[in-house]
């Protein structure tokens, strides 16, 4: 059984807001797919914020995911998600992964393990930070060998560059990382996403759904689909999956990209988890 650790604190960290259509994100009638009264409307844009999970345990510091890359726009212009996903933030202000991290008197090379959620453009765009040879990083074995077999620049959301020859170690099925830190497989989103849990000893279960779970409305239930989805049956399978685990370990679940829950988050360097 898994149990918490003592001592654990977790630090969520800002990493990029990008604006998006929401269609994107939600195939939910009167939020985004209007009806024949609405269809002059405008767009339904929206924030699509990005985070990272910092994890101060005895054992060693544990960072989940690495948001989007500060050169997003040069980086993005062959796959045409710089004008699908404009990012917020300045390029030269605060609010990405490596100022959040400077705000806690950090750098990269203090990260002992990096796990990757999946290994899309806002998730991964910042793996090479830690190549250093100081930090072990960590994905799933499936989305690992998926995305091997991308040719060319990109494919869907999947950025070679951004992973490409890094030293990843792979995992497969549930698996815990260190005592109370353990990710879950959930595809669906990839081949081979994964969900993070953080049993902390004095507020409980976290659950941090990555892309498994978008928005606090796609998790239902019933669970509501996106459009971004490689297998729509794993996924709706890995959301059932992940409330299981949530009604069983009373568990606060925070969803990947929900901007009205990022609002309410606790971020670096003033929020932390107990």
């Amino acid at each position: 059984m898994i149990g918490a650790a003592p001592e654990i604190k977790l630090h969520v960290l800002s990493t990029g807001v990008m604006e998006t259509d929401l269609t994107w994100l939600l195939l939910k009638g009167g939020r985004t797919i209007r009806d024949r009264h609405h269809k002059d409307d405008p767009v339904v844009w929206g924030d699509c914020p990005t985070h990272a999970v910092l994890i101060e345990h005895p054992e060693g510091r544990v960072l989940w995911d690495t948001g989007v890359p500060r050169d997003w726009e040069e980086r993005w212009a062959p796959t045409g998600f710089h004008d699908f996903f404009p990012v917020k933030e300045p390029i030269d202000g605060p609010g990405y992964l490596d100022s959040s991290l400077a705000s806690l008197d950090l750098t990269p090379d203090d990260i002992d393990i990096l796990v990757l959620s999946h290994l899309h453009f806002d998730h991964a765009a910042n793996a090479r930070d830690f190549a250093g040879g100081k930090t072990r990083i960590i994905a799933n074995d499936k989305e690992v060998e998926g995305a091997s077999q991308i040719q060319g620049y990109s494919a869907g959301a999947h950025i070679v560059s951004d992973y490409q020859g890094l030293p990843i170690e792979t995992v497969s099925g549930d698996v815990e990382i260190l005592p109370g830190i353990s990710v879950i497989e959930t595809p669906g989103h990839t081949w081979g996403t994964m969900s993070l849990r953080v049993d902390l000893p004095q507020e409980g279960t976290k659950i941090f759904t990555s892309d498994a779970v978008y928005l606090r409305d796609s998790w239902g239930p019933p669970a509501v689909g996106a459009a971004i989805v490689w297998n729509n049956l794993a996924w709706l399978e890995s959301v059932e999956k992940l409330r299981k685990i949530a009604e069983e370990t009373g568990a606060e679940v925070i969803f990947g990209h929900d901007g009205e829950q990022a609002a309410q988050l606790r971020y670096a360097p003033d929020g932390v988890y107990r």
